[in-house]
């Protein structure tokens, strides 16, 4: 018996952590700012284990039944945290963080109650030393179980929901197990062993029909036909479809729409390679979608493309899925193209080439992770890969919603010595959005373009380096390290732009 409930505090440990960290996960989904998502939950949570631990005073009686109790309550809170919260915000974000807050709050209250009261029920067969030298023991052990097996294991193959209701039977599993061992002593046997087995069944069905339920809020989030969705340890991507436009979502956030992306790449691309007649090496940083890479391919002096994204899965479902092939012409199958999924500033510190031109295409930066990809000290790196005569082009946000956001951008390329040439274009999905065009040596826009393009023409290219009086200029500070201000001003100009 001992054994067995030692055992239990392995398992509720795990469950406990699991739970934090999908709160957290979902969270930085849906709201952005990782960091501040993590922080705020995982000490909200904390909190409320210490509130619970100090309610277990409380319990005074019936402490076997009392814990198979608590046990069930945070398998059915815990086991179904994610799907409520991920439907609440697809039906109304407004009251979703508010949401966020309670049910982390009472998990962690029913989780904070756990330990204590094995603690109460093991000290009859063990020496107070032996007793919180091996629950503690058993308690780490659970927290590094699940801490590992979280990002390799059940995000990706399991996903949020499935993940939280996996937790969720096994916090019941427990019950009902503390149940069969005591079943002798507990006064209403009966109705507990219904209880847990009533709790058992809905989590197990809900589990089955997991799937089903995703599909059915994402239907609510987005107002397209979702035709594709898989959550990754790095993102949850979702590509939806309207008639003949395709577009990608990652982490709810649009990336494009095919019918307008050749826009956004041509403008991204051919402003800096039409200048560059002998560039033969070109390094592409994100793009895992593979449309800057096609419109790279059409130079043909171009010998080799590096395209370094972080997620393998984005990667190959634009390498593989028929629709996305055709939308991007097959780039990342083609011989000149290289694919390397790795994070995209270790990648830069690891390796000494260098190339003609460079494009940075990441995603906006909309959290901490992505913001180090917007710092001076990336620029750095990204300074030391280009060839004496190179060009570096870089997404930039739109300098029309997020004004200071797109003049941070250029502020921190020139604070590393870099020349750095603003520019913009009209892109109907998002607006005007801004790109930046950083070397050594000035930049001139190209006179006419030796490719084919359906957006920009010779006649109308002086026109994307001018800034007009609502966009113009503003001062920024440099985004480091060491403050993420990017964030900070991202944050802050888009959420004025949504409300």
């Amino acid at each position: 018996m001992k054994r067995a409930l030692l055992l239990s505090v392995f398992v509720i440990a795990s469950c406990g952590l699991a739970y934090e960290l999908i709160a957290a996960t979902l969270a930085s989904y849906l709201l952005g700012d990782s960091v501040t998502q993590f922080s705020t939950v995982i000490g909200s949570y904390l909190f409320a284990m210490g509130v619970g631990s100090w309610l277990s005073r409380y319990v005074g009686e019936q402490l076997v039944q009392r814990f198979i109790q608590v046990e069930l309550l945070v398998g059915v809170l815990g086991g179904f945290s994610a799907a409520l919260l991920f439907f609440s915000f697809t039906w109304s974000p407004a009251p979703f963080q508010l949401l966020l807050y309670l049910v982390v709050f009472a998990v962690g209250v029913l989780v904070g109650l756990e330990i204590p009261l094995v603690m109460r029920i093991l000290k009859r067969d063990l020496a107070f030393r032996e007793l919180v030298s091996q629950v503690l023991t058993f308690d780490y052990l659970g927290a590094l179980a699940v801490s590992i097996l979280f990002p390799i294991l059940l995000v990706p193959h399991l996903g949020l929901i499935r993940s939280a209701l996996l937790f969720g039977v096994l916090n019941v599993g427990v019950a009902l197990w503390t149940w069969w061992l005591f079943r002798e002593q507990l006064p209403n046997a009966g109705w507990l062993r219904a209880q847990g087995g009533f709790a058992l069944l809905s989590l197990l069905t809900a589990f089955a029909a997991a799937g089903e339920l995703t599909t059915l809020a994402e239907s609510q989030l987005y107002a397209d036909e979702i035709v594709y969705s898989e959550s990754t340890p790095y993102q949850r991507i979702v590509l939806t479809r309207w008639k003949d436009d395709l577009r990608l979502h990652l982490n709810n956030n649009l990336q494009f729409s095919s019918r307008d992306e050749y826009r956004y790449h041509e403008a991204l691309v051919h402003p800096g390679l039409a200048t560059l007649p002998s560039a033969r090496r070109v390094l592409v940083l994100g793009g895992g979608d593979g449309l800057a890479a096609r419109e790279i391919l059409k130079y043909p002096q171009v010998e080799s493309i590096v395209l370094v994204d972080l997620d393998p899965a984005m990667t190959r479902l634009f390498a593989s899925a028929p629709p996305l092939r055709r939308l991007n012409q097959d780039a990342l199958n083609s011989p000149r193209v290289r694919v390397i999924n790795a994070d995209a500033l270790q990648w830069l510190e690891e390796n000494d080439e260098s190339f003609d031109f460079v494009v940075v295409d990441f995603p906006d930066p909309s959290n901490f992770s992505l913001g180090k990809l917007y710092s001076a000290s990336f620029y750095r790196l990204l300074d030391r890969h280009l060839a004496a005569n190179g060009l570096a082009v870089i997404q930039s946000t739109s300098p029309l919603y997020a004004r200071r956001s797109f003049w941070c951008v250029v502020t921190t390329l020139e604070s590393v010595g870099l020349l750095a040439t603003p520019y913009h274009a009209l892109v109907p999905s998002f607006g005007e959005w801004g790109f930046v065009i950083a070397g050594r040596r000035p930049y001139r826009p190209p006179q006419s373009y030796d490719v084919d393009t359906r957006f920009l023409t010779r006649e109308t290219t002086p026109a994307l380096f001018v800034f007009p009086r609502d966009m113009e200029r503003v001062d920024a500070e440099v985004n480091r390290l060491n403050n993420q201000v990017l964030v900070r001003y991202f944050e802050q100009e888009w959420r004025q732009v949504i409300r």
